[in-house]
């Protein structure tokens, strides 16, 4: 038996193989934009193809499973908790207690397998990838090394920052988390495709977010916003794409993981985009007063303590100019609102126990609407659509 820890801060070294193709470059036209950029086996379109075919065909494995899982299972799950509620005379669909819901769910072996499948998914997805780059680390570190004063565009680490708990935790039960590992941004970035089905491949959601968050309503000069932020950006794919939609702006991204902002920098510069990456908390920013247009996250709230996520909209409320505007794209934001059946409530208990989803239930009952209007913003629910195509929460500082 393997120590799982040590096995994946062992894994840091998978960046180099997979790479970065934001900028839409096909397989054909792909050459390495900065001395020590790997690429073993060319592109698709924008993505690095993965170090071996066996690895590749395993991830594609996966995402499949992943969909069976998440689409055909859930809705026999859905059916398997309505069924059991019934035989009691319960409804399912008029939000009932957890106490109730456990009692009746815990030694059913339909939902138990639903969970079971899920989750050894998700761990087969980290350890296989996880696997293949721990083969040989220091090639993947001298790929992330040779990027790290690379440009354009800027990097900043820093390795003597003290880290909160809540951010060391194991999110998604991936090894060694957003912090833990110094190669996990190739990890996230290729498990992450699993989570998005295929569908990100090519950054196409990712872009669409980028292209969904709003403008000011009191613009500057010109029209066109001067500053762009990201709270939380993980390995860069939404502000890498703000950036490609406003060239002009200075856009920056921010996340505690050091490794996870440095395979953000290193994609930017393989892709030639000027975004500036930075390790830095979401609730002390070190940004000054007014400084941003635009700030925006995606699924970040949901990821911290209800505290620390009301600290971090009033940092956002500090640094953004009057009239700037604030869009955070998570769960239940919007017209998105957290589902009341028995089925959903039960998903979203598991997800927290076995996904290590830690803040679940403090963030399904955060008003995260009353913490940005309390923080001064002038808050509305009816935001451009965003999340699963619903209309998203998004906040204005006021003039």
């Amino acid at each position: 038996m393997f120590d799982r820890r040590t096995f994946f801060a062992a894994l840091s070294g998978l960046g180099a193989a997979f790479g970065s193709l934001f900028g839409g470059r096909t397989a054909e036209a792909a050459k390495p934009s900065f001395k020590g950029d790997l690429d073993p086996r060319g592109t698709v379109g924008r993505l690095e193809r993965l170090p071996t075919l066996d690895l590749e065909s395993q991830q594609d494995f996966l995402t499949g499973f992943r969909t069976v899982t998440g689409r055909a299972f859930r809705r026999v799950g859905s059916k398997r908790m309505a069924a059991l509620f019934e035989a009691r005379g319960l409804d399912a669909f008029a939000d009932p207690p957890m106490e109730t819901i456990l009692e009746i769910a815990e030694n059913d072996y339909i939902l138990g397998m639903h969970c079971r499948t899920w989750v050894s998914m998700q761990q087969f997805t980290w350890s296989t990838i996880q696997e293949l780059l721990y083969r040989d680390p220091d090639k993947y570190l001298a790929e992330l090394e040779a990027a790290d004063s690379a440009g354009p565009g800027t990097l900043e680490l820093n390795p003597d920052m003290h880290l909160p708990d809540h951010v060391k935790h194991e999110i998604h039960i991936m090894p060694g988390g957003f912090v833990g590992d110094p190669l996990g941004g190739y990890v996230y970035h290729y498990g992450t495709n699993n989570f998005s089905g295929g569908r990100n491949d090519q950054d196409e959601t990712s872009i669409g977010y980028a292209h969904a968050t709003p403008l000011p309503a009191t613009p500057q000069p010109g029209g066109r916003p001067l500053r762009i932020l990201e709270v939380g950006c993980t390995i860069g794919r939404i502000t890498i794409a703000l950036k490609e939609r406003f060239p002009d702006a200075e856009v920056w991204g921010i996340d505690a993981g050091g490794p996870m902002v440095r395979y953000a920098h290193m994609r930017a510069v393989d892709l030639g985009v000027e975004v500036n990456f930075a390790q830095r908390l979401a609730e002390d920013t070190k940004f000054e007063d007014g400084y941003f247009d635009i700030v925006m996250s995606y699924i970040l709230h949901h990821e911290m303590p209800a505290e620390i996520s009301k600290q971090t909209v009033k940092e956002i409320h500090r640094i953004l100019r009057p009239g700037g505007v604030y869009f955070p794209i998570d769960f239940y934001t919007g017209e998105n609102k957290p589902s009341p059946s028995a089925s959903q409530k039960y998903r979203r208990w598991w997800d927290h126990r076995w996904n290590n989803e830690v803040w679940w239930e403090e963030y399904t009952d955060l008003d995260l609407f009353g913490a940005m209007e309390s923080a001064g913003f002038e808050t509305t629910e009816d935001g451009p659509a965003a999340w699963i195509g619903r209309k998203n929460l998004m906040g204005t500082k006021p003039v």
